[in-house]
């Protein structure tokens, strides 16, 4: 196979779809003698006929399956290659999409200005994430990268940096007896119902935001499910259960009249990760990486 042009594979493969020379060659943009000549040199390389030809049908060869069978994912492969270097050389222009959860804090604001400081051809799109579905965003394509809470076990989703550590808040109802509290234990989360997370989040995520047992042991009681952020504080406001908060999502809702926000001690600090799709992440989502690292600093 040493000197095997790609125009003799590509050749093949749009014979191996059409079974017809004249239709090859128009797709090809080349004669249809042009494309009996490509395949005659592949087939001389290989040393042995792909195609059967006669006067009224082409078909594939026992060989010529072989060969398409293992062509086919490796062509698409090199042209994915190709593309991404495309794309990498094109730089960060166009639009970069930023999954959130909650609300933006400090250290992704100063990312996001980072980034456009640098990158002034780029677009910034931002896009709160439901609760309920905290990957799913990414999956569908619907934002390039995403800022949610940790912990991130996705298989197919690469984190970091990580960011934004802090100590987990409960907010409450006004009316509740841990409103006028400096701070709890960990251990006190036994005495209210915590707000839970329905949808499609996978269950050691829910957990983790919602925790069932107190680090000691104790159950903790279940109260409401919900899919959005805004559903789990109208049913803490209307003192239907507590729901657990970062800190920076405590502190942007922290006017509001009908709760109170008290530090827990005793949790795993919350924190806050960058993610995006393990394979072939956009040059721009990669770029915002960058931006959410050199960002960090004693102010995050």
């Amino acid at each position: 196979m040493s000197g095997v042009e790609i125009r003799e594979l590509e050749a093949f493969l749009v014979l191996s779809e059409e079974l017809h020379f004249g239709r090859a060659g128009e797709r090809l943009y080349v004669s249809q003698s042009r494309v009996s000549q490509l395949l005659r040199s592949l087939e001389t390389r290989i040393g042995a006929p792909l195609l059967e030809r006669t006067s009224r049908r082409v078909g594939l060869t026992p060989l010529g399956e072989s060969f398409l069978a293992g062509l086919r994912p490796a062509y698409d492969a090199l042209r994915a290659t190709v593309e991404d270097a495309r794309t990498a050389a094109r730089g960060t222009g166009g639009v970069l999409r930023i999954g959130f959860q909650g609300a933006v804090d400090d250290h992704l604001s100063r990312a996001i200005a980072w980034f456009g400081d640098r990158y002034p051809d780029c677009a910034i799109g931002i896009v709160e994430i439901p609760l309920s579905d905290p990957f799913g965003p990414l999956r569908r394509q619907e934002v390039d990268c995403a800022a949610v809470l940790l912990p991130v076990a996705e298989d197919d989703l690469a984190l970091g940096p990580v960011f934004s550590r802090h100590t987990q808040t409960l907010a409450v109802s006004v009316r509740h007896p841990f409103a006028a509290r400096e701070s709890l234990s960990a251990e006190e989360l036994a005495d209210c119902r915590l707000i839970g997370i329905d949808g499609d989040a996978p269950d050691y995520w829910r957990h983790a935001q919602a925790p069932r047992r107190t680090p000691g042991g104790l159950p903790v009681p279940a109260g409401p499910g919900v899919n959005t952020l805004q559903e789990g504080l109208s049913l803490a406001a209307g003192d239907r259960g507590a729901m657990l908060l970062c800190r920076s999502t405590a502190g942007y809702h922290a006017s509001r009249d009908s709760l109170a926000f008290v530090p827990v001690r005793g949790l795993p600090d919350s924190e806050l990760g960058l993610v995006r799709p393990r394979l072939r992440p956009s040059a721009q989502a990669q770029a915002f990486a960058l931006a959410v690292a050199e960002t960090a600093g004693p102010a995050a």
